[in-house]
């Protein structure tokens, strides 16, 4: 198991329909055998340039442990997800 970030923004939406969107994530990790170690909300920000017609965005941090086979499947998951505008999956060295 490898240690991972994953920056997401999300659509800017209500507050119950972005932690639902936190929540699926948070669960696909599980589902692929991973554990989640922290969820950071950063809030609503200004994107630097438009992303599928959108100006703002919500920005979730999460840091999570994953087997590295199953981090294509995380990736694909997540750019299938129509409320996920941006995601990018890091790995950290230990």
């Amino acid at each position: 198991m490898n240690k991972y970030e994953v920056m997401v923004i999300v659509k800017p939406a209500e507050e119950e329909a972005t932690n639902a969107v936190i929540e699926k994530i948070e669960a696909l990790i599980a589902r692929v055998g991973g554990t989640v170690e922290k969820v950071d909300r950063w809030g609503k920000r200004r994107l630097a340039y438009a992303v599928k017609k959108f100006t703002d965005g919500f920005y979730v941090l999460v840091n999570f442990e994953a087997d590295p086979a199953e981090i294509k499947e995380i990736d694909r998951v997540m750019k299938i997800n129509d409320e996920i505008l941006k995601h990018l999956i890091v790995k950290h060295d230990a």
